[in-house]
């Protein structure tokens, strides 16, 4: 038996994920170039910093997605 998509659930978890990663990406951004103009660390090193903050946010949003999947699934 197919399993039939859930819309509505579709529409939540696409716009809470783009909404928390949004201002989870936002903020992990703000902290690394604050952290690296904080502590005068260089061009080079603050955008190194920057970038690990990213990928950190990035995974954050993944794992709020991938729970958000558990509590309303997309498929019934």
């Amino acid at each position: 038996m197919a399993k039939r998509l859930n819309k509505k659930n579709l529409l939540v978890i696409v716009s809470a994920g783009i909404l928390v990663g949004v201002e989870v990406l936002g903020a992990a951004l703000a902290a690394g170039w604050a952290a690296g103009g904080l502590f005068q660390l260089g061009r080079e090193v603050t955008i190194g910093l920057i970038v690990i903050c990213m990928a950190a946010g990035l995974w954050a949003t993944v794992k709020f997605v991938q729970s958000a999947l558990k509590v309303e699934p997309i498929f019934e």
